[in-house]
């Protein structure tokens, strides 16, 4: 599902014109990624919990010649659901 189809089922579901459901959705993620990037976890009862954490810097190699390669540290997202959602799906 494409993020313009994901807006209209919004819509559609909240009977709310698909201008305010983009307003909202795009509200919602913001706010997801302003709690990410200031290090804490978001946790939505009964949907999961979005979280942090550190990759440590690491060594590879370059697929083309095979000289090693530093990867640098970053942070990672993680997504837990919880066990409604698990349910749900199965």
């Amino acid at each position: 599902m494409k993020k313009a189809e994901f807006i209209g089922n919004v819509a559609a579901n909240a009977a709310i014109t698909k201008a305010d459901a983009d307003r909202a959705v795009v509200a919602v993620i913001d706010e997801i990624t302003k709690c990410l990037e200031s290090g804490n976890s978001l946790t939505i009862f009964g949907f999961g919990t979005f979280s942090t954490y550190a990759r440590a810097e690491k060594k590879g190699r370059n697929p083309r010649d095979g000289s090693e390669i530093t990867i640098p540290a970053s942070t990672g997202v993680r997504f837990k659901p919880a066990k409604a959602l698990k349910d749900a799906v199965n």
